[in-house]
């Protein structure tokens, strides 16, 4: 894990434009958004599924990135007052409070291009054609059918009462869509098989389920020095929740439940899925 962070760290800043590059207030903020934070969880799922299908690290390096810029500036987006309003965010304020939110607003949009410049200008596939399918996902799982309808479904939900599969429907938008992606495109810089990849998006779907679940025990249950946000906010904004639903004992139990289907999803894959398998006993048994 530690030796993909720091790969991945470095390939992210020098993929983004350098501060003193004019306009020079938005590519500080860029930076600010993205680098010296985070545990880079998409990424290192991204090298994992390439690990399982045989795909070259200079080619998951590209994935990788593109995936972290695309999270990076949902982060952005999310904490700003139009959204859930948060402050702090990886232990240090959130890029509308250190900057101003037209600059985060505009740190956003920027990122989201730099993403799919970066898949783009160096080839993640083996040919063009993959290289297009790579796009194509990605731009998906950001959109309006994935990670952005599932935001918007969340601002709907606010003061309402969710059942478990509306709830599910939520965060397999949300939250899973780009955690699939992650998965899935990481996979496609090898040679997967069509029956390889469908166990390794089933894996991706539990998986990104699983994340959720573990993110609201841990704003129950957890503090704002722990979490490096704002802790109990979700109960704040009165936004329906796995623990809301379930009950803090229940949603750990299905976290756990999750984490070892997720396990059984990609038994056929032996040891070239074992990093995929520390991930998910990671997500799940975090702390923070």
């Amino acid at each position: 894990m530690a030796s993909v962070q720091a790969r991945v760290e470095t390939a992210l800043e020098h993929c983004l434009p350098p501060r003193d590059q004019a306009p020079q207030r938005l590519h500080e903020a860029m930076r600010y958004a993205v680098l010296g934070g985070g545990k880079r969880v998409r990424p290192l799922l991204a090298f994992a599924a390439g690990a399982a299908t045989g795909a070259s690290h200079e080619r998951i390096e590209t994935v990788a990135c593109a995936v972290e810029l695309i999270h990076a500036y949902s982060l952005v987006h999310d904490d700003m007052p139009c959204m859930d309003n948060d402050v702090l965010r990886r232990g240090r304020p959130t890029v509308h409070v250190e900057f101003d939110e037209a600059t985060a607003l505009l740190v956003g949009d920027a990122l989201q291009a730099a993403a799919f410049e970066v898949i783009a200008d160096a080839p993640a596939g083996s040919d063009r054609g993959v290289q297009l399918e790579l796009v194509r996902l990605l731009a998906r799982a950001a959109g309006s059918r994935g990670m952005a309808g599932g935001q918007a479904i969340d601002l709907e939900s606010v003061g309402k009462s969710l059942t478990l599969p509306e709830l599910e429907f939520m965060h397999i938008l949300k939250t899973g869509a780009l955690i699939r992606a992650s998965v899935t495109l990481g996979a496609q810089c090898g040679s997967p098989t069509p029956a390889e990849l469908e166990r390794l998006d089933h894996f991706a779907k539990l998986l990104g389920l699983a994340f959720q679940v573990v993110d609201d025990t841990l704003d129950a249950a957890a503090n704002t020095a722990t979490l490096g946000k704002t802790a109990g906010k979700d109960a704040e904004q009165g936004k329906p929740t796995y623990v809301t639903v379930l009950g803090l004992e229940r949603a750990r139990g299905l976290a756990e439940e999750l984490r070892r289907e997720a396990h059984d999803a990609i038994v056929g894959f032996d040891e070239r899925a074992q990093h995929l398998r520390d991930l998910a006993d990671f997500i799940v048994l975090r702390q923070f």
